[in-house]
């Protein structure tokens, strides 16, 4: 069944107003529905709507409430990926196929070796906006009833401020030889993990020995060196295995 996002204040006792254009476009030119069709609305924090459609106007879907439910589509524990911003658009490639795995929140972070910077803060409203179009697009796509929150840039000090008060938190780094992802299991439900990923360059070992400060414990991804685009996905891609996602 298609889903679709709406805000809370479009969620009524007994009813649901779908106002994007888009998903009006995409409901009656793509979908072909009708009155009397069925959708799925969510809220984007984990409660389903399973609905009807009543009215279809040029601006709006008036939907009737058939049944409320939980989610059970989200995973156990949640996770946050710092990501070292990459060049040109490897971030929004990141940010799709990080929501489809599952992730939690997406947390850009300029580091030492980050190429691009971002400064002016038009600029940076417009990228804000465009990521979290992306990632929701991609919890519609990949079925999730959560749609994973990206954050504005922020210094690397200021993630590892965040990361410090996640329940554990692994930063991959190719000179790490010994300490692997199992380190950080078993988990268990709710918990938070953070995941901190490396612009094109890496982290400097200044920048790991200040992770280290911050408890976050720097780990191997085995014996070939990944893309940054690579290896937070690995990272996602092995943690929804371990809690049972796959």
């Amino acid at each position: 069944m298609p889903r679709f996002f709406v805000a809370p204040e479009q969620i009524k006792e007994t009813y649901i107003i779908i106002q994007d254009p888009q998903d009006i476009i995409h409901i009656k030119n793509v979908l072909r529905f009708k009155k009397g069709d069925k959708l799925c609305i969510s809220n984007g924090q984990g409660m389903d709507y399973e609905c009807i459609i009543e009215t279809i106007d040029q601006n709006t879907i008036l939907t009737k409430i058939l049944n409320v439910y939980k989610s059970d589509e989200e995973p156990a524990v949640h996770v946050t990926l710092f990501q070292g911003l990459p060049k040109v658009d490897k971030l929004e490639w990141i940010i799709q196929k990080a929501t489809e795995l599952g992730v939690h929140h997406i947390v850009p972070m300029m580091t030492e070796r980050t190429i691009i910077k971002i400064n002016d803060p038009k600029k940076i409203k417009k990228k804000w906006e465009r990521w979290n179009k992306i990632s929701e697009a991609a919890a519609k796509q990949s079925g999730r009833s959560t749609i994973p929150l990206v954050s504005t840039p922020i210094s690397y000090q200021e993630a590892l401020q965040m990361g410090q008060r996640l329940d554990k938190a692994v930063i991959p780094y190719e000179k790490e030889i010994h300490t692997g992802l199992r380190t950080i299991f078993p988990l268990s439900a709710q918990q938070t993990i953070g995941v901190f990923i490396g612009p094109e360059g890496g982290f400097t070992a200044e920048e790991i020995t200040n992770a280290v400060d911050h408890d976050i414990l720097p780990i191997t991804l085995g014996k070939r060196i990944l893309r940054t685009e690579t290896a937070g996905l690995a990272v996602l891609s092995i943690l929804m295995y371990e809690i049972g996602e796959v």
